[in-house]
């Protein structure tokens, strides 16, 4: 089980997201769909899916947070893994371009032979590489997040602070801008990327003028195995008291991270109704997750 997994907002297309992004990518699937109830935003839909083998979370939980480019993923094509590496990038991009928005063109660029950006037609990004079968493997999806705006010029800080958080981490690549790129500020990261567990990430700054930064509508979950888990990473991620609040706390950095236990999905899982409601007006009331409150109300002891 991954320690950090994606997780997507969406208003009401939870399922139908997840439905067509399983259709792009190799390896993926629907894991379980599922319903929280009586929520500030009612009912809502919670799906677990699978994309080349990465999980993910979604929710259909109201309007509330609209997608941006600050927070993407990168999918890698690696023709020496995949010898229809290229077909199948252009397969992809096909699908993911149609009904969205195009914010890179699919072409030849100094870094990748085939590379595109593009929002899909939910708002979500997505980066298509055709990698280089002589570097060093990456999983085939990893978040990217672009520091620009006020935070422009933290990434390399970024990676440095989220490796002292997570156990097992590394350093990967790291290449930084050069003089005579303006608006991009000399030094700063063209490009980082970084394992945090068994996760990898990348980071970048961009100083030109972009309208669009860090929310909610990606947040990243941190599946803990008890409570001195969830405590030592709400203590070391949660930097505005104010975004606190069922599990969700917001970084330093505005990124947004959910820490909770790893058994509370099997809980919501569990088929029982009455549990799955209880455990449900249980953590709406919490800030920082309690595990043993959880099992009371899963036990209905609480």
């Amino acid at each position: 089980m991954k320690t950090i997994v994606p997780h997507l907002w969406f208003d009401r297309q939870a399922r139908e997201a997840a439905e067509f992004y399983c259709s792009v990518f190799p390896g993926s699937g629907l894991d379980h769909i599922g319903q929280v109830r009586d929520t500030p935003s009612g009912d809502c839909e919670v799906v677990s899916f699978r994309l080349g083998g990465q999980p993910f979370m979604a929710i259909s939980a109201g309007p509330l947070f609209r997608f941006s480019p600050a927070i993407s993923f990168i999918v890698n094509y690696d023709p020496g893994r995949d010898p229809q590496a290229r077909a199948s990038l252009d397969a992809a991009w096909a699908a993911l371009s149609e009904g969205g928005e195009v914010l890179m063109p699919l072409d030849a660029y100094p870094f990748s032979k085939r590379y595109g950006w593009v929002q899909d037609r939910h708002g979500l990004s997505w980066q298509l590489i055709l990698s280089d079968p002589e570097g060093e493997p990456r999983p085939f999806m990893t978040p990217a997040l672009l520091f620009t705006g006020e935070v422009c010029g933290r990434a390399e800080e970024a990676g440095a602070f989220y490796r002292s958080v997570f156990d097992g981490s590394r350093e990967g690549q790291l290449l930084r801008w050069p003089a005579g790129m303006a608006p991009e500020r000399e030094g700063t990261v063209m490009f980082s990327d970084f394992r945090l567990g068994d996760t990898w990430f990348a980071a970048m700054d961009s100083g030109r003028e972009h309208r669009f930064g860090f929310n909610e509508a990606v947040s990243f979950m941190v599946r803990c195995e008890n409570q001195a888990e969830i405590d030592r990473y709400w203590s070391r991620l949660s930097a505005v008291p104010e975004a606190e609040q069922c599990g969700w706390c917001k970084d330093r950095f505005g990124i947004s991270w959910q820490v909770v236990p790893a058994v509370l999905d099997r809980m919501m899982r569990s088929g029982e109704r009455e549990r799955v409601d209880r455990i449900t007006r249980a953590f709406l009331e919490m800030r920082k997750f309690d595990l043993a409150a959880l099992q009371r109300a899963f036990d209905g002891a609480a």
